[in-house]
């Protein structure tokens, strides 16, 4: 019985490993037929409150080419940011914008971590863990560190994204190169007061300033290392020493303009004489 299954088992992992070959000579088509422009912004108005921004749009030959595999993925973008609380806006069949709020540091770096490195989506996990021997591994980290100066807000914010595995596309049949026609890259973060890039590792890329917002061009097959400073307003620190401030001149007021109610309203002695 064992030898009659043995010819099954093996013509079936034939069958499995035809489909995945089939299935990555498919998506390096796609990705020689059309780039894809994926732009992320953080914007921060203060320290509770900002958005993750993410402008999407697909080479028109890549949606022509493989539109139900191009629907599935940007439908799985939907999904995962419903999760998180956000919404998307189709601008077109190949493009579109996603927006995220936040409240806070420690939710930011959740929720970026989480949408980027998807766990809960099961379609998408399941296609992963399908192909993920074969697929090129794309890692995504950003870390986001406060410190409270009471009216501020210092931050510390540390991106890191590993795109080495795009520089090489292979396998036993097929190798492609040149990852800058497969994905264009940027990152930005927008600051109400701008803020400082530091270059602390030989993967720290440069960037480009315009007003209050710092934008990097992540570099496909390569890690990329984004480390930045920046300070925020403190809505809590600001509100409490108003109305600190508030209570200080009531009573400075109260007490050097007004006449002093112990004094107003004092009874008068009543005489022992009568």
């Amino acid at each position: 019985m064992s030898m009659s299954m043995t010819p099954l088992t093996t013509h079936a992992s034939l069958v499995r490993g035809l489909f995945k070959r089939i299935w990555l000579v498919l998506l390096a088509s796609l990705l020689l037929s059309g780039c894809v422009q994926y732009d992320v912004g953080v914007n921060f108005d203060n320290s509770n409150h900002g958005e993750l921004v993410q402008h999407i749009k697909l080479g028109e030959r890549l949606t022509s080419f493989s539109g139900d595999s191009v629907s599935e993925w940007l439908d799985s973008i939907e999904r995962r940011t419903r999760q998180l609380e956000g919404h998307t806006r189709r601008l077109s069949k190949d493009e579109m914008i996603v927006t995220i709020p936040f409240s806070n540091g420690k939710e930011l770096q959740g929720k970026f971590n989480e949408f980027f490195n998807p766990n809960n989506d099961q379609k998408f996990v399941s296609v992963k863990n399908e192909l993920d021997s074969e697929l090129p591994k794309i890692e995504s980290n950003l870390l986001l560190f406060q410190n409270n100066l009471l009216l501020l807000v210092r931050n510390r914010l540390i991106y890191d994204l590993d795109l080495r595995s795009l520089g090489l596309i292979s396998t036993k049949a097929l190798v492609l190169a040149d990852p800058g026609s497969i994905l264009d890259w940027e990152f930005s973060l927008k600051t109400p007061w701008g803020a400082k890039s530091i270059k602390s590792t030989e993967n720290s890329i440069q960037r480009v300033k315009t007003n209050n917002q710092l934008v990097w061009k992540l570099k496909p097959g390569e890690l990329n290392h984004i480390e930045v400073e920046f300070l925020l307003p403190s809505p809590l620190g600001i509100g409490t020493l108003l109305i600190i401030l508030f209570v200080g001149v009531g009573l400075y007021l109260r007490y050097s303009f007004m006449p002093d109610p112990r004094i107003r309203f004092r009874q008068p002695a009543v005489s022992q004489g009568h």
